[in-house]
């Protein structure tokens, strides 16, 4: 897995610096719709990913890949897939918010992570994790906080595209009558990363798509966060938890989303 760590790092950093180029946000030319207004792609969207399968396809051909923007190679029978989201968080991108990452992930053809990687441009930060390796952060060991309960602390969500999603309202009032301070950003790969950084105490998605979940998913898990499900359906909900807190939060999200 060392190759392939070191390729999809690689691939990062020059994302990473791919998104960083200056651009005019009031120049929109660049900027098309996909399935409606709030959900849009953009010339770098595409330049990234278009890059980044150049690359995997030369280094490991055998892989299938996944990408947000240009669908589905099919690889050898029982080989591992990537996965690529090239800008998560295309909106705050193209308005010029510094919030949206690059995400790439290695599953296996059942869907279970072998790697992640979530790079935030603008903090020059590059989020790394393999299956029973640990979470790294610009190649220091990373872990998730030690709060044991959620009052106080960061919880990060994200909409589904524009739009609430089931039980999250009910979510956000439990956490607001608990102090606890929520940040909507606009970046499911980079919200869910924080968990594993310590700097967000637990996180959640009201659908989980493995191009930009799963990376972040094992970032998160191999940095000792428990996550709810282990291993989400596709569209399905996803809780992220710092462990000290994990009984607290798994509650309220029987309560409010399972329910």
């Amino acid at each position: 897995m060392d190759r392939q760590l070191t390729i999809a790092t690689e691939l990062a950093a020059w994302a990473s610096e791919r998104i960083r180029r200056p651009r005019t946000t009031d120049d929109t030319s660049d900027i098309r719709e996909k399935a409606g207004p709030a959900d849009i792609v953009t010339a770098t969207d595409e330049a990234i990913e278009t890059h980044a399968r150049t690359i995997l396809r030369r280094e490991f051909p055998a892989y299938g890949i996944e990408g947000e923007e240009h669908g589905v190679h099919q690889g050898t029978p029982g080989a591992p897939h990537w996965l690529i989201d090239p800008v998560d968080g295309t909106t705050n991108y193209a308005h010029g918010l510094g919030w949206c990452s690059f995400s790439l992930g290695l599953a296996t053809p059942h869907g279970e992570p072998l790697l992640g990687v979530v790079a935030d441009p603008w903090r020059h930060e590059i989020f790394t994790a393999t299956r029973g390796g640990g979470a790294h952060l610009n190649g220091h060991p990373i872990h998730a906080a030690h709060h044991t309960t959620l009052t106080g602390h960061v919880f990060l969500t994200e909409w589904a595209a524009h739009a609430h999603w089931p039980g999250m309202d009910d979510l956000l009032r439990q956490l607001a009558d608990r102090h606890c301070t929520v940040r909507v950003m606009g970046s499911t790969a980079l919200s869910l990363a924080q968990v594993a950084a310590g700097r967000a105490t637990a996180a959640a998605i009201g659908e989980f798509h493995p191009v930009d979940g799963l990376p972040p998913l094992l970032i998160a898990t191999e940095a000792g966060a428990v996550a709810i499900p282990r291993l989400p359906p596709y569209n399905t909900p996803l809780l992220l938890t710092a462990p000290g807190a994990a009984d607290e939060a798994t509650a309220l999200w029987k309560h409010t989303v399972l329910r």
